[in-house]
């Protein structure tokens, strides 16, 4: 799943070039993958609740691939084919809603200790990361082939996902009692907003803030690369490759450490969040494009440091009844930060790349005053460790 997204990041240049549209507008093919994600990834997170995890995430991926074989062969058959490139990207939406995004809650059903599902998490946030990390490369080198490739490569990807998870995959089963009518979901989703809204909103938008972060900065670097410096091909792709890589290792170190100690992931989210905010400012002050990849790589480790925090305390601060739903809606936020980054960074650097650095530089800093200020375990955690 986040090959089908950040594999394009690399070859967005050459897609505008190919298609002779605006940075803004090659943007946009990040932007409605994300946009259709969010608003059904609350619906597909009810429904996997309701029916079973892989009887969501199977037929998901099924519908991604077919978007992604649109976009293909409308990139390879249609003369002017920007509209049908746009529909395919819509469909993987689709599928993306009911795929990764289910994946959080299949694991805490999956392992029953607390310890162990923070391990879990940490690796899936790491195979995330990893996805990115591979994610440039392999885009540049399919895009090597012909620039269309690599939404040709992603209806492959999502057909060994899906038999892998049809036939690896043991979730457990369901309760004959535990489907639930729509109004008492609505009535429990209330209840758990009441009793945890504050700390849930905080996670939400640090999830959010995050993903904007590393996305935007991500785009504006391979732009630069190929723009200001001419480097394309696998080399961009090596060199996209180096902040995902540090986030990747930070975030698989982190799951491990982390164990249940949810005051320890208050603290590491606030420092990763720190140390995110203070490498994006600085690469608003220099020019250099030694200076630019070295300190995004760093703010990919503080980012690395907090995903698995945020995706640790949303999973096992929630009841596995409504667990699919609570982190389909952290899952949500998160696509809005995908979403938002690509575009946000394309308009602030037609004004000015400081600006752009600062401005994310910004909102780093009100996620790290949500995690000091909102993000409290309860008493009885605290004196537990």
């Amino acid at each position: 799943m986040t090959l089908g997204n950040s594999m394009l990041i690399p070859v967005l240049p050459a897609i505008r070039s190919k298609l002779g549209i605006t940075s803004l507008q090659v943007s946009l093919l990040i932007t409605i993958y994300s946009a259709v994600a969010i608003l059904l990834i609350p619906v597909a997170g009810y429904l996997s609740d309701r029916f079973g995890r892989k009887q969501i995430i199977i037929p998901s991926l099924i519908i991604n691939g077919i978007g992604g074989l649109l976009a293909g062969l409308g990139a390879w058959w249609i003369e002017n084919p920007y509209l049908v490139i746009m529909l395919g990207r819509l469909l993987q939406g689709v599928g993306a809603a009911g795929a990764f995004p289910i994946v959080l809650p299949l694991v805490g059903d999956i392992f029953k200790k607390e310890s162990e599902v923070s391990s879990a998490l940490g690796i899936v946030e790491t195979a995330n990361t990893f996805g990115k990390v591979l994610s440039p490369i392999l885009g540049s080198a399919f895009a090597l082939i012909i620039w269309f490739a690599p939404f040709l490569a992603i209806p492959v990807l999502c057909i060994i996902s899906a038999v892998m998870v049809a036939f690896l995959v043991k979730s457990p089963p369901k309760k004959s009692d535990s489907k639930v009518t729509f109004a008492l979901f609505r009535a429990n989703m209330k209840q758990i907003f009441l009793n945890n809204g504050k700390w849930l909103y905080a996670t939400f938008a640090i999830g959010c803030i995050c993903m904007l972060a590393i996305f935007g900065t991500l785009f504006y670097l391979s732009d630069t690369l190929e723009d200001d410096y001419h480097v394309k091909g696998i080399i961009k792709g090596c060199i996209l490759a180096i902040p995902s890589a540090a986030l990747c290792i930070a975030s698989f170190m982190t799951g491990r450490w982390i164990g249940r100690n949810k005051i320890l992931m208050k603290w590491l989210t606030f420092g990763g969040i720190t140390l995110a905010a203070a490498s994006f400012i600085i690469s608003g002050m220099l020019h250099a494009i030694i200076w630019l990849i070295g300190l995004i790589s760093l703010g990919g480790i503080g980012i690395g440091v907090t995903l698995p925090c945020m995706d640790a305390m949303i999973t096992e601060g929630i009841n596995k009844s409504e667990r699919g739903t609570i982190t389909s809606l952290y899952s949500s936020m998160r696509f809005i930060g995908v979403a938002v980054g690509p575009p946000l960074a394309a308009i602030l650097v037609k004004i000015s790349p400081h600006l752009m650095f600062y401005m994310i530089t910004g909102v780093c800093v009100l996620a790290a005053v949500l995690a000091l200020f909102t993000i409290k375990p309860d008493q009885d955690e605290a004196a537990a460790q």
